[in-house]
């Protein structure tokens, strides 16, 4: 029998908008939430194989905004605009993502830190407006396979910052 409560409906109606994307990275919980929080570390690593990230504001904050420009390695460059929604450290980060303010096709993104011993388990709940705009993404943009790479890329970022760290 299927489970049943206040939220289940509203969970069983995203279920088609939604990607979830997870992995287990091998560092604390806290160095992990930091990399999303400052900017000099979001450059280092945010995008898939071969992206690189310019930004023009960064403002970690609720209600504050992130403003960049994601470059293809095909010479593409992406617009983006993220505002932060929700910020519980170093638990919960969530907000919407578009291509700037006002975006109409701008979707919500839910980053949950957990650890797990030594390291941390992310996921990664991202919710389209439309099930259409999420089978674009996926589709169009490789969404799924993009959010597995820029993961691995945080993976590889905080991994080697542990590293170097317990070198000194």
């Amino acid at each position: 029998m299927a489970a049943t409560g206040p939220d289940t409906p509203a969970r069983s109606a995203a279920v088609d908008r939604e990607i979830v994307i997870s992995r287990v990275i091998d560092a604390p919980r806290e160095l992990v939430f930091e990399a999303f929080t400052e900017v000099r570390h979001l450059s280092r690593w945010w995008g898939p194989e071969g992206f690189t990230t310019t930004t023009r504001v960064f403002e970690f904050r609720v209600g504050g905004v992130w403003d960049f420009v994601l470059h293809g390695p095909d010479g593409t460059d992406y617009q983006e605009w993220i505002t932060w929604t929700e910020i519980a450290p170093p638990e919960r980060i969530a907000m919407l993502h578009g291509e700037s303010r006002g975006d109409p096709n701008a979707f919500e993104s839910v980053l949950t830190f957990t650890s797990a011993g030594a390291a941390t388990r992310i996921e990664m709940r991202t919710v389209f407006p439309t099930q259409e705009q999420r089978d674009e993404a996926v589709e169009t943009y490789h969404a799924i396979e993009g959010g597995r790479q820029t993961l691995g890329h945080l993976a590889d970022y905080v991994t080697e910052f542990v590293r170097k760290g317990a070198d000194d």
